[in-house]
């Protein structure tokens, strides 16, 4: 009877009626999964986060131990079977996270599969790209003012980049606490991109600016996208050290992609590190959503906040535009702005279906490209900025 009583008192059954707020976190897990399968809201990465979430608020199952991460630091020694914990196999995966591993390597990745022509071709449109991280600084003043710290205001500001890795590699040095929401608010953003953006980009131009239309882009010259790579990484590097790991892997990444002597490496980092890196990184990320940590008032906040900064960075790239115009003869499409944040390629592709339903003869696609990619680089260069002032 004995053994019965301890083997029942081991099952979740009990140990659910010991922190009933699992039941809320494994709901929540279910509402992202859904979202994720159903709706298609990137479902590469807030499939494995859900189920992460899932894992970690399984009661018993033991697979993540904040612990081993408190204060911020990895205690090693806990790794070693020393004291009461046993580190679980999520425990090794979020190790990725918090060395800041995943994110460089999800960068390396997107460089692979980016063109930087567009940005070469029209370098009026870095401009746009930098007033795109408007939200970032706008949003962290605002946090400042509600209670966080500055380290927790950097993490929250930096979702108005609409990066996920970079808000998970600001997040996981400066503020791992708010891990969790953070990434859920990140990539929950960044797939309504299509929901969130076109409104903005409606009421802050006119028809008029809507229907402008852009003559095509020149020609890049290869040795152009070659050289790209190296200039940009040396400047970021003597300019802004910190956001060297982020802006370094997207150039190697760019840099094997445009040689043409690396197609080996491109693919690979294109495709199979890419995935193998999305499914650690989600499953880890979405591990931190426990219970304790989540289900708090700094959640919804923090969930508020990166909303505002979302939209007020898709209105800084579109407002710049918009005055830019005032100096140019040859006029921007205010639109293209927009796409200043770095949710690549999907705000690219809002500039284009908000300017063709104005005018279905003009196409965009490729000129918002210039702002898109160039909003990933500023978006890097600003967490560098951020991690370099309160790291």
């Amino acid at each position: 009877m004995e053994a019965i009583v301890n083997f029942c008192k081991q099952t979740g059954f009990y140990l659910i009626s010991v922190d009933p707020k699992m039941l809320i976190m494994i709901a929540i897990a279910f509402v992202l999964s859904y979202l994720a399968i159903v709706k298609k809201f990137e479902p590469l990465l807030l499939l494995p986060i859900a189920f992460g979430m899932l894992l970690t608020n399984l009661p018993g199952a033991g697979m993540y131990h904040e612990e081993l991460f408190a204060d911020g630091y990895v205690h090693w020694n806990m790794f070693g079977g020393q004291g009461d914990i046993t580190p679980g196999l999520v425990d090794y995966l979020y190790l990725g996270v918090k060395l800041g591993i995943y994110p460089c390597l999800i960068f390396m990745g997107v460089g692979a599969m980016t063109d930087f022509g567009p940005l070469l071709a029209n370098p009026k449109s870095l401009l746009l790209g930098a007033a795109a991280q408007l939200g970032i600084f706008i949003t962290f003043v605002g946090a400042r003012y509600m209670g966080f710290t500055s380290a927790q205001a950097s993490s929250i500001g930096i979702i108005g980049g609409a990066d996920g890795p970079t808000a998970i590699y600001v997040t996981s040095l400066l503020a791992p606490e708010l891990l969790g929401p953070i990434a859920v608010a990140a990539y929950s953003y960044m797939a309504l991109v299509p929901v969130i953006q076109p409104p903005i980009m409606k009421l802050l131009t006119t028809k008029a600016e809507r229907r402008i239309v852009m003559r095509e882009l020149r020609p890049v010259s290869k040795r152009e996208k070659i050289l790209f790579p190296f200039i940009v990484t040396a400047f970021v590097a003597f300019l802004v050290p910190s956001a060297t790991p982020l802006v370094g892997s997207i150039m190697l990444g760019n840099l094997f992609r445009e040689t043409g002597v690396c197609d080996r490496l491109s693919k690979t980092a294109q495709n199979e590190l890419m995935n193998i890196v999305t499914i650690f990184l989600g499953v880890s990320v979405g591990a931190t959503a426990t219970a304790a940590t989540f289900l708090s008032w700094d959640t919804i906040k923090i969930l508020c906040m990166g909303v505002v900064a979302f939209g007020l960075g898709t209105a800084g790239g579109v407002l710049l535009a918009k005055f830019m115009n005032l100096f140019l003869k040859e006029k921007i499409n205010p639109l293209i702005g927009s796409a200043g944040v770095s949710a690549v390629p999907m705000a690219a592709r809002v500039s284009q279906v908000v300017g063709q339903k104005e005018n279905p003869g003009n196409f965009l696609l490729m000129h918002a490209m210039g702002p898109n990619v160039a909003g990933v680089i500023g978006s890097a260069i600003a967490a560098g900025v951020l991690i370099a002032l309160f790291g």
